[in-house]
């Protein structure tokens, strides 16, 4: 019983170390951190949210494969930025260039917080605006009859209290 259940956590354990785990010969230490930086800053366009160096899919495989073949070739990084921006679209970009497709991404936020700010000035000026007590706002007409209901219901009370 004891043997079986010790092979079955060892399965359960192998299966983690049976994942290919890529490794890339480079002459020097600038191409390993340039490709680095490429598989951290592009986005595997499968997987939508993630970077190609946490993407175990076919096609982050194979970008991983081409920006290594590219860096090898002595590309530069805006060649290489071009090359995946050229096949894959600004998509592939964590942080995509400003163009005019892609001036909302970068222009909302802004837009945004002077709609906020404006909306919070308006409040603002309007409350001071507003008079500070309920019997500034009424008419002198409006105020006598209020008076009136007032001691009205006060005498009311009284008398059938007594």
């Amino acid at each position: 019983m004891k043997s079986i259940f010790l092979s079955f956590v060892l399965l359960l354990f192998s299966v983690g170390a049976a994942a290919v785990i890529e490794t890339y010969q480079f002459d020097t230490p600038l191409q390993q951190k340039r490709y680095h930086a490429f598989i951290e800053e592009l986005r595997c366009p499968k997987c939508q949210n993630q970077n190609l160096s946490g993407s175990d899919s076919a096609i982050s495989k194979d970008l991983r494969r081409q920006i290594h073949s590219m860096i090898m070739d002595d590309k530069s990084d805006i060649e290489i930025t071009q090359y995946m921006v050229a096949r894959y679209g600004d998509f592939i970009l964590y942080r995509p260039r400003f163009s005019g497709q892609t001036a909302v991404l970068w222009l909302a936020p802004l837009a945004l917080l002077m709609l906020g700010a404006l909306v919070w000035w308006r409040m603002a000026a309007g409350r001071k605006r507003q008079p500070l007590s309920a019997d500034a706002a009424l008419s002198v007409n409006e105020q006598t009859r209020l008076h009136e209901l007032l001691n009205d219901d006060d005498s009311g009370d009284a008398e059938t209290r007594s």
